[in-house]
């Protein structure tokens, strides 16, 4: 009778043993296919609300290759803002394309530029100026502000940064007669931004959830780097997708005013909303 209460209790051993594995394996397999499903655009770890948010617009490099402007345009977008300049030398081989056929669709468009850490901002300055024609109805333009290659691990001085961003931030507005736009993720905007810039309209990159910006509100947030539409064949798959802080009215008052040689209306004198 012992020995086989003995056997009795090995087995419940062994079967808790194997429930545990099958629970294991189970919850791998689903957190893969969740990641999977997040990497391909299957699921939106951010999906902001049509009603909340409804202005809406993609930033678009050579990355997205031939754009058939008038498709891209047609899928419920507002604006769009393409690549220009990197560095004080790099131009973006799809800019002067991309910057004319876009004119012809409706969109509001502006032109953005790849802040280097290891250029002078003058020279920088003077190669988007050359590279990005003004016309009346252009959005501002915007200083992308991101880390990249080592930078994230071994970021440099800020001080030294921030001498060469306020030359080409001040170059622009004179520039163009408009304040630029900021756009940052959150280590760079906690690492440099803060405490400087606020007087700048800040578009924050947060593509895991609802930015959190402090007191600095934002005037654009790419909520997502992994949309799908229609109207682009190149090397990237998805496309950068962004949203407007306001409603269509605030739209049409920020986008308008801030027009060639307007004054800039901040966009905290909007009602900010607390849904998503």
């Amino acid at each position: 009778m012992q020995m086989g209460y003995g056997m009795d209790k090995s087995r419940r051993g062994k079967r808790r043993i194997i429930a545990a594995g099958v629970v294991c394996v189970t919850a791998a397999v689903l957190c893969a296919f969740y990641g999977y499903a997040v990497y391909c655009g299957l699921i939106q770890l951010n999906n902001p609300s049509k009603k909340r948010y409804p202005v809406r617009g993609v930033d678009v490099s050579h990355y997205q290759g031939t754009i058939d402007w008038p498709v891209l345009a047609a899928q419920d977008l507002d604006f769009a803002y393409i690549k220009a300049t990197e560095g004080s030398s790099h131009t973006d081989e799809k800019f002067a394309e991309n910057w004319e056929a876009a004119k012809d669709t409706g969109l509001r468009i502006g032109a953005y530029h790849f802040f280097s850490f290891d250029s002078p901002g003058e020279s920088q300055l003077k190669h988007f100026t050359e590279t990005v024609p003004a016309f009346r109805q252009m959005l501002p333009p915007v200083v992308d502000f991101e880390f990249y290659g080592d930078k994230k691990v071994n970021p440099p001085d800020r001080e030294t940064v921030c001498a060469q961003l306020d030359v080409m931030l001040q170059g622009l507005e004179a520039h163009y007669g408009v304040k630029p736009v900021i756009y940052a993720t959150e280590d760079t905007m906690h690492l440099y931004l803060e405490g400087r810039y606020e007087a700048y309209p800040l578009w924050i990159r947060s593509v895991m959830k609802k930015p959190d910006t402090g007191n600095w509100n934002w005037v654009f947030w790419q909520y997502t780097n992994r949309k799908k539409l229609n109207g682009y064949e190149g090397d990237e798959t998805y496309i950068d997708m962004n949203v407007f802080e306001g409603d269509r009215d605030d739209w049409e008052f920020w986008s308008r005013n801030y027009e060639m040689g307007w004054n800039y209306r901040p966009v905290t004198a909007f009602p900010r909303g607390t849904g998503t």
